[in-house]
């Protein structure tokens, strides 16, 4: 939960770490093409989470299974990281772009060349590198297995559409306002990103209630188990008397 949370709101990729932001300024001036940009992004990050962990965890990683069956020795290809992450990531954005073009062409029409360059769109990269940071050389019992990586992916490419078409609608109620003409265009569009940044950064301390909530819950626990046991003990001890 709380890798969710985080994901999509507390360290959104666009307002938080500011990646993914040719998409969200060029793809943002009409809501449903924003929707549209922010579910291919997220269909995007997830197959190319799922693939990357795959990579990361049987092949890429220090004595990972699948190489060192292969050569009898514990090797470590984690130079290759980047490498296949791209061709993974091009990857899945090739098959969203036949899909789209196939099912959907006025869509595929309106996103010109922002839909192959999703390809090299950084919000992906810095998911496939988040995810393995936290399987590559980290402690058995600290490392992402593929739900923890699949839930960050997915709520991650969730908050990016979630910021997409916000800053989407805003452009929208833009255009009938009477902006300044040396703030027309990028310059109003920068001032109102930076002010939704600001606005996520409200959701900061979240992250540290929800752990101490969690931690709580945790802690209460063992409490409820201390007197459950009492109470049989009392029971026993009433009935061996």
């Amino acid at each position: 939960m709380l890798v969710a949370v985080s994901a999509a709101l507390i360290n959104n990729f666009v307002l938080h770490y500011f990646v993914g932001i040719c998409p969200f300024l060029g793809v943002s001036r009409r809501v449903d093409m924003a929707f549209g940009m922010g579910c291919a992004v997220t269909f995007v990050i997830s197959i190319a989470a799922l693939l990357s962990w795959l990579f990361t965890y049987f092949i890429l990683q220090p004595g990972a299974p699948l190489t060192t069956l292969i050569a009898g020795r514990e090797i470590d290809l984690s130079i290759l990281n980047y490498i296949i992450y791209i061709f993974v990531i091009a990857s899945s954005v090739q098959l969203v772009e036949m899909y789209v073009r196939k099912f959907f062409p006025p869509l595929y029409k309106s996103f010109g060349v922002f839909l192959p360059l999703i390809t090299t769109n950084c919000a992906i990269l810095f998911a496939c590198l988040e995810i393995m940071k936290k399987v590559s050389g980290v402690a058995a019992g600290e490392a992402w297995g593929l739900d923890m990586a699949m839930m960050y992916a997915i709520f991650g490419g969730l908050g990016f559409t979630l910021a997409i078409v916000i800053m989407a609608g805003i452009r929208e109620d833009l255009d009938l306002c009477d902006v300044p003409k040396s703030l027309q265009g990028a310059g109003i569009t920068l001032i109102v990103a930076g002010i939704l940044a600001l606005a996520f950064m409200g959701f900061t301390g979240v992250e540290g209630g929800l752990k101490d909530a969690l931690a709580g819950d945790d802690k209460a626990e063992v409490p409820a188990k201390t007197e459950t046991a009492a109470a049989a003990d009392m029971v026993e001890e009433a009935t061996g008397n």
